[in-house]
């Protein structure tokens, strides 16, 4: 059985680190703003069991016009979980919520190997690529949600 609910911050480390920050202490899998009132935590579980994770921040960026921006930070799929549709039901599930709080825009930086993913999901690529040090290429990425 499938079950989406919010979760904690603290809760998302362990897909959070092993999918995102292996090689790092596992501190740097806490990010700014986790534990802000307007940031919401999802966890993904399949009987029970941990399998993604997806954060949503309120947050805006300068690139953007849009008031009521979105941020979502720390997607991940556990690797014994993936190409079953997860991720797309994270991303979804925060969609949903966005609309529910009158957002009108999703907008992150996204892992160049997954671009693809989250463009077959609607979205688009915004700007050159850049590099997050210690992380890794990216590029920034957006949908509007009106």
């Amino acid at each position: 059985m499938l079950e989406i609910r919010e979760i904690t911050a603290l809760e998302t480390f362990p897909v959070r680190h092993p999918v995102l920050r292996n090689d790092k202490p596992l501190k740097s899998c806490a990010f700014d703003g986790d534990d802000l009132r307007s940031t919401k935590h999802f966890g993904l579980y399949e009987n029970e069991e941990l399998a993604g994770v997806i954060s949503v921040f309120k947050v805006q960026n300068s690139a953007f016009a849009n008031d009521m921006q979105f941020q979502i930070r720390g997607m991940a799929v556990l690797e014994t979980f993936r190409k079953r549709g997860f991720g797309e039901q994270l991303v979804r599930h925060v969609e949903t919520f966005v609309s529910e709080k009158s957002g009108k825009l999703i907008w992150f930086n996204a892992r160049q190997n997954a671009v693809r993913f989250y463009k077959s999901l609607g979205y688009e690529v915004c700007g050159d690529s850049f590099d997050i040090p210690d992380v890794g290429i990216h590029l920034r990425m957006f949908k509007n949600m009106t």
